[in-house]
């Protein structure tokens, strides 16, 4: 069989090998009524990472004929078969599924349990190094799938440190009984009905411990397993390991002593701690960011039940949002403030008494809420001007309340107060705990309000404020679905000449998150990026080239620039722009032509070629990187 042949007939039995995943698993896991089966959960997150992988398997299929790609590649000078290995992984998680889907406790069968839980352990970490060895480089991949295959990784690192810390054993099984007889001389039974439908499950999971119940060996004639024939099917799943749990090694898979935290306090998504938790159409709770990229890449089904989404609201759980608080604050998690009995903690360790400025601070913020506009507008002035000075003062505003009560100022009819509560809002912001607790207060949609419709003092500050909150990545999908994006192009467009650099600056840190790459495009951004490349003053130059250098890689984008006419701008700009200018016009150029032969022969018909050999022999060394990757393709190009 060829090459190519043989690389498509591999791709067709990984898809085909993740649908049988996601068949198995469903139906094994599937069965709300099966209280007994204490592995549920791990196989329903299991699942629904792997069929993550479809979309990537898909659109691989159809260029593996042509690259070859599929096969090995180098790594650590020895050569991996990733596809045999992702084969090896993903049947290994088949395997598994199967057995852990028709498990059931027992008082006898705590070992068997302990080593299906390990097995999730290593099955998990055998998926994320074969991903890892995937040579994404050699496959022309959608940025909406680079960020699918890019969440699959990150879920799986992380389930692979919960499944190897002390206390997450905990959260997937638990037995109330300790070993009692040996494993090899304990009956275990095992019902092998399983449900053929996926059922789906809503509000809030119940907690496993009320999902274990002592099982009692079938009669109806369904085949009984001893601890010690389960064992034996477990080291087969396992391919075969020879370590006593199954385990790779002590330095593969790493176990480190974690706080337990509530199963569901956590995203079904990401496996973190939510922050900012919504609920979705199906009653399903998720991180906002999270399912916020979720709906981003297109999809309109609930990521934990598979069901349709009927709409795409999503709604703040205040009580969960709360209850988490209390949690966090229990345990000690991530204060959200630098405040205790009147001290804030330096950066050096020690502690600083601010105990005389609490008092005067929290008179100021309670006339934030009076009902007399003079005391609004005097204590709004106060705010902005005490969060400007110091540190200090923007944590104990904070801590005082403030945040809640600005963002509501920042819908006052007044030009004044808004100006000023903005402005605040900014000021607090620089302090990185306060930007959780911006955004948790609800802040965006008003600072975007104040961003469309505010004057020229409140527009200003306004981008200024959405830049800095987007400093967190979390904070890029958030601000990014609110409607700040068309916003703060018409701000690029229109805006005074220092709402101009705010906004250019806050859509080039939104941009790097690529879902909202199509956004700033169909808000009309590549259109405004070229009148600045071309205003005969070149104040702009720099930050619309910084922009479109981020842009350029989204395919929409790439349309965009080209229809705009805007090669041979940059072309002009490889000549007589100034050396970054002429490094990022090559970066852009670039970026265009990759894989793209008719954008590589518009740049040869209009003369790239001399500029760009000048660039590679006296440019910055990025520049003359790229310009000499651009030489070689257009030499490729007249060879061919």
């Amino acid at each position: 069989m060829a090459g190519g042949e043989e690389s498509l007939v591999k791709s067709v039995f990984l898809l085909d090998l993740v649908r049988q995943i996601c068949v198995v698993g469903t139906s094994g896991a599937g069965d709300k009524n099966n209280n007994n089966n204490v592995f549920r959960k791990d196989c329903m997150d299991l699942v629904r990472r792997v069929s993550l992988l479809t979309h990537f398997l898909e659109e691989i299929s159809g260029q593996l004929g042509s690259l070859n790609a599929l096969g090995s590649c180098s790594s650590s000078s020895k050569e991996i078969n990733w596809s045999s290995d992702l084969v090896a992984a993903l049947q290994s998680a088949k395997n598994l599924l199967s057995l852990a889907g028709i498990f059931q406790s027992t008082n006898d069968s705590d070992s068997a349990a302990k080593k299906i839980a390990t097995l999730f352990h290593s099955v998990t970490w055998k998926l994320e190094k074969s991903l890892a060895n995937i040579p994404y480089d050699q496959f022309d991949i959608s940025e909406e799938v680079q960020e699918q295959v890019a969440l699959v990784r990150a879920q799986l690192r992380r389930a692979t440190e919960r499944y190897g810390s002390k206390n997450s054993r905990e959260i997937s099984f638990a037995f109330a009984q300790p070993i009692e007889k040996d494993v090899g001389q304990s009956p275990m039974g095992n019902r092998l009905t399983r449900s053929r439908h996926i059922e789906n499950s809503g509000g809030v999971s119940h907690k496993v411990a009320e999902n274990i119940q002592t099982a009692v060996s079938g009669s109806n004639g369904s085949k009984d397993h001893s601890a010690y024939q389960v064992t034996s099917e477990l080291n087969a799943v396992d391919g075969g390991e020879k370590d006593s749990l199954g385990n790779k090694s002590g330095e593969d898979l790493k176990k480190h002593d974690t706080l337990k935290v509530p199963d569901d306090f956590l995203c079904p998504i990401s496996l973190e701690l939510m922050r900012d938790p919504v609920i979705v159409a199906t009653g399903q709770t998720y991180e906002r960011s999270y399912i916020q990229r979720w709906i981003d890449t297109g999809n309109s089904t609930c990521p934990k039940t598979q069901q349709k989404l009927e709409h795409l609201t999503l709604t703040p759980n205040y009580v969960l949002r709360s209850l988490i608080t209390q949690w966090c604050a229990e345990h000690k998690v991530e204060q959200p403030t630098g405040l205790a009995n009147g001290r804030i903690k330096k950066s050096d360790g020690s502690f600083r008494d601010v105990s005389g400025d609490i008092a005067p601070i929290q008179a100021i913020v309670r006339k934030l809420s009076s009902r007399l506009i003079e005391d609004r507008r005097a204590a709004v002035s106060g705010v902005r001007s005490l969060s400007k000075r110091s540190t200090d003062n923007r944590i104990l505003i904070a801590e005082a309340g403030a945040i809640p009560v600005l963002v509501n100022l920042l819908t006052s009819e007044d030009t004044l107060i808004q100006e000023n509560a903005v402005t605040s809002i900014l000021n607090l912001s620089i302090y990185e705990n306060n930007k959780a607790l911006i955004m948790l207060a609800g802040a965006v949609p008003s600072i975007v309000q104040v961003l469309r419709a505010g004057s020229v003092e409140a527009r200003e500050n306004a981008a200024a404020t959405l830049f800095s909150l987007s400093l967190a990545d979390e904070n890029k999908i958030i601000i990014g679905a609110s409607g700040a994006i068309p916003a703060l192009v018409e701000l690029l467009e229109n805006g005074s000449t220092r709402g101009k650099k705010d906004a250019a600056t806050a859509l080039f840190n939104l941009c790097i998150y690529q879902g909202n790459k199509g956004r700033a495009v169909r808000a009309g951004i590549i259109t405004a990026l070229l009148k600045m490349l071309t205003d005969s003053r070149n104040c702009m130059v720099d930050e619309a080239l910084t922009i479109l250098s981020v842009l350029a890689s989204n395919q929409d984008a790439k349309v965009a620039i080209v229809k705009a006419s805007t090669m041979p701008v940059l072309i002009d700009l490889l000549r007589t722009g100034l050396p970054r200018n002429k490094e990022n016009a090559a970066a852009i150029l670039l970026s265009l032509c990759k894989r793209d032969p008719e954008n590589l022969a518009s740049i040869s018909r209009l003369g790239a070629g001399i500029p760009l050999t000048e660039l590679a022999k006296n440019g910055t060394e990025r520049a003359k990187r790229k310009a000499t990757s651009m030489l070689e393709h257009l030499r490729r190009l007249q060879q061919n």
